[in-house]
């Protein structure tokens, strides 16, 4: 089936969901959540196929986004069940305002419709997506990456077996067979089938998504994530941030690829940094940090020299950029010149340095004294994300329920003409 006639069916199916109501929704997504474990042997079979032809292909932390387990599974369905118990977005009145002429105007929320998603090789977004999708009134397109075919496929199957249970038509979730870039095309340029387009991956794809697409996006995904020690900082906690920030999961978008430290205390910090991501795991058999220093940084410990393009690299990997700055606001002029707008932290007890660093540095998430990590819809208590959203119209930081409606205006009167 072509991808144009997928999005034809969903937009078909979509009266039935704005029809159904609250109740009726959050029943399909709790038999969705029941069907993802129902359906389990068959989900990690098909992951299994995935993960041998992709193991000579990509590398292992890539192989780790691809990996699903039970418990990663277990998580899958839980994420449903929290977003099922979430108010419902959809009617909620936004503000109510009552002219003097008796008029009374409510702006009220409402679905955007046909919503699609262009993700690449991360299964679990195929399931964190659809229920967004499907809470927040609208039908959803899924496009994963080759990749991931088989295992969203599965997905994708065990979903329907939920919304088909609850009495929704299966259509409402579609997953495109075409995992060629026409078909990212096609959604590109679907303009009256597709309502809202997300891209959700590496630069290259939201790239090519925002230069092309004749549809309405919204830019998501790419994370040049900073954390600047400042001479104030606590430099214990700073370490164990910077490990959680760099290596709890170095794949996903909110992971740290920058490091920034104040002169004041780079001689003495820096060696517990190499101590620390560098010999510390090496010795215990995790895989050590490759540290990529500028001059300043070479000048104290030992390194990979930073090439012109490493502070402007999303590595998704276990490397960090690390260069040393002479305050916090030659660490913001550095943050202002780099970053994707994603997440930065700021690791200070002074007052002062924590307020220049929240107001200046101008990102979608701005952290103090914690991990970049956070920056996720779970943590933030949006039950899961389409994803983090980069710019600044409608949508910023984790995208969760609201930021995927729409709204309208209600005007009720009794008479009046103008």
């Amino acid at each position: 089936m072509t991808t144009f006639e997928l999005l034809r069916q969903a937009r078909a199916a979509w009266p039935a969901l704005q029809a159904a109501g609250t109740e009726k929704k959050n029943e399909a997504l709790l038999r969705m959540a029941d069907a993802l474990i129902d359906h389990q042997a068959d989900i990690l079979s098909a992951n299994a196929l995935d993960m041998e032809a992709a193991k000579d292909r990509i590398s292992a932390v890539m192989l780790d986004r691809l990996k699903l387990t039970p418990d990663r599974i277990a998580g899958m369905a839980q994420g449903i069940r929290e977003v099922a118990a979430l108010p419902d977005p959809v009617g909620a009145v936004i503000s109510r305002v009552e002219r003097p002429n008796g008029l009374v105007i409510e702006r009220t929320r409402v679905a955007m419709g046909v919503i699609a998603i262009i993700y690449e090789s991360r299964p679990n977004v195929t399931s964190d997506a659809a229920v967004l999708a499907l809470k927040a009134g609208s039908a959803c397109v899924l496009r994963g990456g080759k990749e991931a075919f088989r295992s969203a496929s599965a997905i994708v199957k065990a979903m329907k077996a939920g919304l088909v249970a609850a009495g929704l038509p299966e259509d409402l979730v579609q997953l495109v067979q075409d995992t060629s870039r026409q078909s990212s095309t096609d959604l590109m340029t679907a303009v009256g089938l597709v309502d809202l387009l997300i891209p959700r991956g590496g630069a290259g794809l939201i790239r090519a998504i925002t230069e092309n697409a004749k549809v309405p996006c919204i830019q998501t995904g790419t994370g040049i994530c900073h954390v600047y020690v400042d001479a104030a900082g606590d430099q214990a906690k700073a370490l164990d941030i910077i490990e959680n920030a760099k290596t709890s999961r170095p794949s996903v978008c909110n992971a740290e690829e920058v490091l920034l430290v104040h002169s004041a205390i780079a001689a003495e910090f820096l060696p517990k940094l190499k101590q620390r991501l560098v010999d510390d795991r090496a010795a215990r058999g995790d895989i050590p940090v490759e540290l990529r220093l500028d001059a300043r940084a070479a000048a104290i410990i030992p390194g990979a020299p930073a090439s012109e393009t490493d502070f402007d690299t999303e590595f998704l990997d276990y490397i960090l950029a690390v260069a040393v700055v002479d305050s916090a606001e030659e660490a913001v002029t550095h943050i202002a010149k780099h970053s994707t707008g994603h997440s930065e932290a700021v690791i200070s007890e002074d007052p002062a340095v924590q307020d220049l660093f929240t107001r200046a540095v101008d990102s979608a998430a701005v952290y103090v004294n914690c991990s970049t990590r956070f920056t996720d819809g779970g943590e933030f208590g949006l039950g899961c994300e389409m994803g983090i959203s980069t710019q600044k119209l409608h949508a910023r930081g984790p995208m969760g329920l609201e930021e995927l409606t729409t709204y309208k205006y209600i005007v009720r009167g009794s008479g009046q003409i103008r």
